[in-house]
């Protein structure tokens, strides 16, 4: 296990880190203030159970593999970029209107937990980060590597859905605020949808592998 100290920083670097804005919190506000709270909690709660299969992976020593491969990594990197561009296009062209505030229904739900692991299972970026995060604290003196991976890892995953949580509940009071307002209320499906777009958009723009 690893040291005391060394957890302590770790998590307190994992804060830092979860704390700042990134793709993957972008998404989830936009969810929320998409589809209420309870429907930015379901997509906060899918993102975060792909980051665990990230964790899987580099435990696993996988994410090595995608990182040493170009090739591998933009594969990853459009069909994701591309899913995320599918979602916007979709949310553009959706002309029904979504359910206010926590009224999102179970089936919803269901699906932007499910849209959520996908688009971060797909990000590529993840498994670098893991790659060259992680292994910044792990000490061979203090027993196995993989298991002081898994625990860093789980507790990154703590953090991050503590934090990613707590985006999608703020954004989600904020979205519902918002839809009192008609002007809002009229463009908010080009707004969510735009953000997709530029987000999937972003994703591909992004270096291969070797770049990062």
């Amino acid at each position: 296990m690893p040291a005391a100290g060394t957890l302590a920083v770790y998590a307190g670097a994992s804060v830092v880190i979860t704390l700042i804005p990134g793709p993957a919190v972008l998404y989830i506000v936009t969810r929320a203030m998409d589809h209420g709270r309870r429907g930015g909690v379901a997509s906060a709660l899918g993102v975060n159970l792909g980051i665990l299969v990230h964790v899987a992976f580099a435990v696993l020593g996988l994410s090595v593999v995608l990182a040493s491969s170009a090739a591998a990594f933009n594969v990853v990197k459009y069909v994701g970029a591309a899913y995320l561009i599918y979602v916007g296009v979709r949310r553009l062209l959706d002309r029904e209107e979504v359910p206010t505030a926590d009224a999102v229904p179970v089936r919803s739900r269901r699906r932007l937990f499910s849209q959520g692991i996908v688009v971060s299972i797909l990000n590529p970026k993840l498994a670098l980060f893991f790659v060259a995060f992680l292994p910044q604290f792990v000490d061979r003196a203090h027993g196995n590597v993989r298991l002081q991976l898994l625990v860093f890892g789980l507790i990154f995953e703590a953090i991050a859905l503590i934090t990613d949580s707590s985006y999608a509940l703020l954004a989600g009071t904020v979205g519902r605020a918002l839809r009192n307002r008609k002007s809002y209320a009229r463009a908010e499906r080009y707004v969510a949808g735009g953000i997709y777009i530029a987000l999937g958009a972003a994703a591909a723009a992004t270096g291969s592998s070797r770049k990062a």
